[in-house]
């Protein structure tokens, strides 16, 4: 994508301006007469874009440095004849995290054209500065996102229509294509559509002392929490009191929480997010577990009249606003969720018998909730788009649509963030060493061959063109593990697979090896239909024979020679592959058997019993074998005991009592695919 010449990248006066950066952009242009009129632009790494005081949108989708995503957005209604101010608000932190990778640098590129002809292009002209009242000096919200929000309101300026003329000049960080960000492509998938909704109704709210201020909200408000009693709230609040609200979406959602004061006085507003309840009250993170969440955002109030919001979406299903008091006051606070979402056209689920309806919608629910820009793991922890977690969630995806953007959107970035020797990165895009996960690269074979069989994908041929020479790259790279005995091993510093089940990882390891050998067959299939040559049936041949001897012990398969027997997820891999032909049907007996088994321990002498996302592995091997009964009888079992249980979403795993398990997990949403598959 090409931006018009005299574009650049601009960035603040100050180029060491890195941490925790809120930068407001602005630029006037003068027009004789509004036309067809398109903003294209992008930034590192989010933005917010206003037109003539009007808000426009937020964005962009997730990026690699090596090509940015531009969005090209219909302003023509906003703009007017004369002068038109445009402002964007760009928020860096400094950091990677799970769905951005930092390049030390914090920028904007934009172009506005009319009727085609560009008419503004980001250069020097365009004014920048810091936003004062957004606190750089915060900790991050975990691992997988970015900072919390600590604002103060009385620093806030009224800058998107004020005269910006005496602000610094932009800074020119590079042009279209350079160092820092190397290639510009548009945007693959749909502009995110918001809802806002008001919240009137609260699920509980509570009233007490204010406890002694820190200078983390997080833990304060759970202080507060365990300072202030369920209690109704009067309409005035004195010094020392603190007023909590908790509102119930009924749902994990992505959602950015707000609020208008009318009566403020200095009051403080801190605003999180729950995703479940623990003992009858909302579950508010420990930032010492592992995943370090923090979700909790804070506002100082100016005097007077003014609205609330962050800047960045999160997730939850509990929103949580509490108001510390500091003078007797009136605030009237009126609160609101903006939700956005994929604008998806579906098609009608496939009539179903209770309890197969209750768990498709909530399949669907979680499905829908969990396609942002990309497929989302969870909304809750993580907002990050892991690459093994797209194959269930694109074949829950096309019970209801054959849009194939968020499929090919994986398997793009995928490709595109490929390291040096032709592994694949776990979360996309991310730099995140530890979260190697290297059966997800076997996982992206299965992407490429279910595009290829996708009714939406008219383009398939181009694609898996395209991505040819990275699938020769990335199984030449695994086939170089073998060992003497024709076994791959791990990889230092990198995981098997990531996954809940208590499975054994003793190596060499029969469930990682069949996933390899599974994609060893995908890739000659492809290269059978595609017309590419064939690299890797003898390879596929040679492994399942070595598997035979080495993993198959007189009372079944091993996981590991001499090992403990093998779960539920490598029977499934032993039929699905065809390694176990003569054994199959009684491995899919006792394959369905422990799925029905409603016992979820692990139990000495009973088959390791497989995740909810590796259940679509399951499905696949008894759909292999005709057992399409079973896959129905299995999801009527699990998924609707949570259906039953008034569960909106699937959990992560079949307990979430670990203090980070997410109750809406897109990749256990599979079932969905298969009840539209074999709906009776």
């Amino acid at each position: 994508m090409k931006a018009p010449e005299g574009t650049f990248w601009i960035g603040p006066e100050h180029p060491f301006d890195l941490s925790e950066t809120y930068l407001n952009i602005r630029a006037d242009v003068t027009i004789d007469r509004p036309g067809r009129a398109y903003l294209n632009l992008s930034a590192d790494s989010r933005y917010r874009l206003w037109v003539n005081g009007a808000f426009c949108g937020r964005g962009p989708e997730r990026s690699w440095p090596t090509s940015m995503a531009v969005d090209r957005i219909d302003v023509a209604r906003h703009l007017t004849p004369g002068l038109n101010r445009i402002a964007v608000q760009v928020y860096s932190p400094g950091y990677s995290h799970f769905a951005y990778v930092h390049r030390a640098a914090c920028g904007l590129i934009a172009w506005l054209s009319i009727d085609d002809a560009p008419v503004l292009r980001t250069d020097t002209t365009w004014r920048v500065r810091r936003d004062p009242s957004w606190s750089p000096l915060v900790p991050r919200v975990s691992i997988y996102g970015t900072g919390v929000e600590q604002r103060d309101m009385a620093r806030a300026e009224d800058w998107q229509q004020a005269d910006a003329s005496d602000w610094p000049a932009a800074r020119i960080e590079q042009p279209p294509e350079g160092p820092i960000w190397a290639a510009l492509r548009p945007r693959a998938m749909p502009r995110l559509v918001e809802e806002t909704r008001a919240l009137t109704t609260p699920w509980q709210t509570r009233l007490g002392p204010t406890p002694p201020a820190t200078d983390d909200p997080h833990a304060d408000l759970i202080a507060a929490f365990a300072a202030c009693p369920p209690g109704g709230i009067p309409k005035a609040l004195t010094p020392g009191q603190t007023a909590i609200w908790v509102f119930d979406l009924g749902e994990t959602r992505a959602v950015l929480a707000g609020a208008q004061v009318t009566g403020a006085g200095g009051e403080v507003l801190t605003v999180s997010y729950a995703e479940r309840l623990c003992d009858g009250q909302p579950l508010l993170p420990d930032p010492q577990t592992y995943c370090r969440m923090r979700p909790s955002d804070r506002t100082t109030l100016r005097p007077g009249r003014q609205t609330v919001e962050g800047f960045t979406p999160r997730g939850g299903r509990y929103l949580i606003f509490r108001l510390d008091a500091v003078a007797t006051v009136t605030p009237a606070p009126a609160f609101h969720a903006i939700l956005p979402h994929y604008p998806l056209t579906e098609r009608p689920l496939p009539k179903l018998p209770a309890p197969l309806a209750a768990a498709a919608k909530m399949c669907r629910r979680t499905t829908r909730n969990c396609l942002q820009d990309g497929f989302v793991d969870s909304l809750w922890r993580e907002s990050s788009q892991w690459l093994g977690d797209a194959l269930p969630q694109a074949f829950a995806l096309q019970a209801l649509s054959d849009d194939p953007r968020p499929l090919r959107f994986t398997i793009d970035m995928a490709a595109e963030g490929a390291a040096p020797d032709g592994v694949l990165p776990s979360i996309l895009p991310g730099e995140v060493p530890a979260y190697v996960v290297t059966d997800y690269n076997f996982a992206w074979v299965q992407l490429l061959a279910a595009y290829a069989d996708h009714p939406g994908a008219t383009d398939a041929p181009e694609v898996i063109a395209r991505h040819w020479p990275t699938l020769t790259r990335l199984l030449d790279r695994f086939l170089q593990d073998r060992a003497e005995d024709g076994l791959i091993r791990s990889q230092p510093g990198r995981r098997l697979f990531l996954d809940w089940s208590p499975m054994a990882r003793d190596e060499p390891n029969l469930t990682y090896n069949l996933s390899f050998l599974h994609a060893l067959h995908s890739a000659a299939r492809l290269a059978a239909r595609f017309g590419r040559p064939d690299a890797w049936s003898a390879s596929a041949l040679a492994l399942a024979n070595t598997l035979r001897q080495t993993h198959r012990a007189e009372d079944g398969w091993r996981e590991s020679p001499g090992g403990a027997p093998a779960c539920q997820l490598a029977l499934a891999l032993l039929v699905l592959t065809g390694t176990a032909a003569d054994e199959a049907p009684a491995l899919a007996d006792r394959i369905a058997a422990r799925s029905l088994d409603l016992d979820d321990g692990a139990s000495p002498g009973t088959l390791v019993l497989a995740s909810p996302f590796m259940h679509h592995t399951v499905f696949q091997a008894l759909w292999s074998q005709g057992r399409a009964q079973d896959i129905r009888a299995i999801i009527a079992a699990r998924w609707g005991r949570w259906a039953a249980a008034g569960q909106p979403t699937t959990w992560e795993n079949w307990s979430i009592d670990f203090p980070d398990g997410s109750a809406c997990h897109g990749f256990s949403a599979h079932p969905l695919g298969w009840l539209a598959r074999c709906p009776a």
